[in-house]
């Protein structure tokens, strides 16, 4: 059994001269490995959250929760995309609120747009 340093580690015999060696680390076959699972963010909690408080008794099947959350990440990416476009009008490297609200009067017709003008509270 070779001998023990202080801090409790193996050292090894070597001859005069010789450089340290890295320790060995054990060598993890893909049996071994763990997987692991990559995260699948979606908005489907906060869908069920706001249907249930506007419809209590209401659910929602899989399929419908799927198609609502496409529906809200394409509403997210054009709104992100058209608020980049702003900013950078602007020549600025940072989204504001104001850049926000601009978009949203933009992308959304009518009383969508002003609604969300309503929730702020930047003037006009």
């Amino acid at each position: 059994m070779a001998p023990k340093t202080a801090k409790g580690k193996k050292t090894v015999a070597r001859r005069k001269g010789a450089k340290p060696e890295e320790p060995v680390k054990p060598v993890k076959s893909e049996a071994n490995k763990k997987r692991v699972k990559k995260r699948n963010e979606t908005f489907s909690i906060y869908i069920y959250k706001v249907l249930k408080q506007v419809h209590p008794k209401t659910g929602i099947s899989s399929k419908a929760m799927s198609v609502l959350n496409s529906f809200v990440e394409d509403q997210f990416d054009m709104v992100v995309k058209e608020a980049t476009e702003i900013a950078e009008h602007s020549k600025s490297k940072t989204l504001t609120a104001r850049d926000l609200i601009s978009t949203v009067r933009l992308v959304y017709p009518g009383e969508l747009g002003r609604v969300s003008r309503l929730s702020t509270n930047l003037p006009t």
